[in-house]
């Protein structure tokens, strides 16, 4: 038998030993029983490299890792080496690879190399086989890995799966670690000499001998790793979706009385329904979308504003007793058991807003700090908060961590207010 044809036979879809053992059998009735039939092939197969006689479906799997060595890239300003990164995607069944350089093994990295590879190949395979790096697996387990959320989103974008490699099974890296010694040897070593000036130019000419590589003639195989792509795996590959993915972190976040989330100092809203749920939250660069048990329940333009709220009018309770069973009135009967200088501040800080609800979870950090540090420091607090003009958690917590409150106030005039226009309600509202 042509055992090089029944090798690369084996790489098609469905294609089992049995199968073409049966058609070997029909051309030559006299030809070898099954058992010698797959003794013979396993000797042929022996002669091969490890990596080179793994048995993979063609277009299903592509491994992935990064090179243990790393690249110098000399800041042209300073003289500074910054040492890169190697990426390395391999497919099982062809051989045919793809190396990048990246600045580090981090997430966003991470999921732009994926990203690129998929460009490379013009395709997608059906799995994808990562060693169990922490950008990707959170948690290595032998029968379930839990991989990050971000690396999970980038795989339901692109139709694929993910299967990491099992802890100490090294048939399951052979084909990666393989790919990644061919790169160090083929593309790194070349590189010993060279100097690269920026990420962009080492990527360059990686890109350069990478083509040589794919195109270079196998030695023990008729043809090349691109030939093989282009009989085995291309023909295979689902299509890329229309749009790239967009790189998306994901966070857990409880839902506050004022319904909004806070993501990096901004408050975001959703269905006051959810006030006291945890929420999950997909954050793009801008782009912010928050889900409840798999669906999605609001979504926002990111903001920058520390301290500000989005918030959409559909969110909002009917009444101000339907977000939990606060209202600014419950807020200022609480700040005026305190004093008349906390009910001054918390009827200040709830006019600052468009929205009463946004100034609640200030209002309840205000009136909160009277359980740790006493109503009569508060009160105190309040006072010198509202002569300084700074009526702010942050700043009323300052005054009372550092004693301020116990200090005589000066004769000075109070702070004037900010002027008040037609989105803000101002103190005198709630009078």
């Amino acid at each position: 038998p042509d055992w090089q044809q029944i090798h690369e036979e084996l790489r098609g879809k469905n294609v089992t030993l049995f199968l073409l053992w049966q058609e070997y059998r029909q051309a030559n009735p006299d030809g070898y029983q099954y058992s010698w039939f797959c003794e013979h092939y396993r000797a042929w197969q022996g002669k091969l490299d490890m990596v080179m006689r793994q048995d993979h479906r063609a277009g299903e799997k592509l491994f992935v890792d990064y090179a243990g060595q790393t690249v110098p890239v000399i800041d042209r300003t300073t003289g500074e080496i910054h040492e890169a990164q190697v990426f390395v995607a391999v497919m099982g069944a062809s051989n045919y690879t793809y190396a990048e350089a990246t600045w580090s093994q981090t997430l966003p990295d991470w999921i732009g190399s994926h990203i690129r590879a998929f460009q490379y190949l013009n395709g997608i395979p059906e799995l994808v086989v990562p060693d169990n790096l922490k950008s990707g697996v959170t948690k290595a387990h032998r029968y379930e890995p839990d991989l990050n959320p971000t690396y999970q989103d980038m795989a339901a974008h692109y139709g694929i799966a993910i299967v990491p490699t099992r802890a100490r099974k090294p048939r399951d890296k052979a084909k990666v670690e393989g790919g990644v010694l061919i790169v160090e040897r083929w593309i790194l070593a070349a590189l010993r000499h060279r100097q690269h000036f920026s990420l962009g130019q080492l990527n360059a000419t990686i890109r350069e001998l990478l083509e040589r590589l794919n195109t270079r003639p196998f030695r023990k195989l008729p043809g090349c790793r691109r030939d093989h792509f282009e009989q085995l795996d291309k023909p295979v590959l689902q299509p890329l979706p229309a749009e790239p993915y967009v790189y998306a972190e994901w966070k857990k976040a409880r839902v506050h009385i004022d319904y909004h989330v806070a993501i990096d100092g901004h408050y975001y809203s959703v269905p006051y329904t959810l006030i006291k749920k945890e929420v999950e939250v997909r954050i793009t660069h801008n782009t912010i979308e928050c889900f409840y048990r798999g669906n999605r329940i609001a979504s926002h333009r990111r903001s920058d504003q520390k301290g500000r709220h989005t918030t959409i009018a559909a969110h909002m309770p009917e009444s101000h007793r339907q977000a939990g069973e606060w209202s600014p009135e419950r807020l200022i009967a609480w700040a005026a058991k305190t004093g008349p200088a906390a009910e001054k501040l918390i009827r200040t800080v709830l006019g600052a807003r468009k929205h009463p609800q946004q100034a609640y979870r200030s209002c309840l950090g205000i009136l909160r700090l009277g359980q740790s540090y006493g109503e009569s420091r508060l009160e105190a607090a309040c006072q010198r908060a509202l002569m300084l003009g700074s009526c702010r958690y942050k700043s009323i917590e300052s005054i009372l961590k550092h004693r301020l409150d116990q200090q005589p106030l000066e004769e000075q005039q109070e702070l004037a207010l900010p002027d008040t226009h037609d989105n803000i309600r101002g103190p005198a509202y709630y009078h």
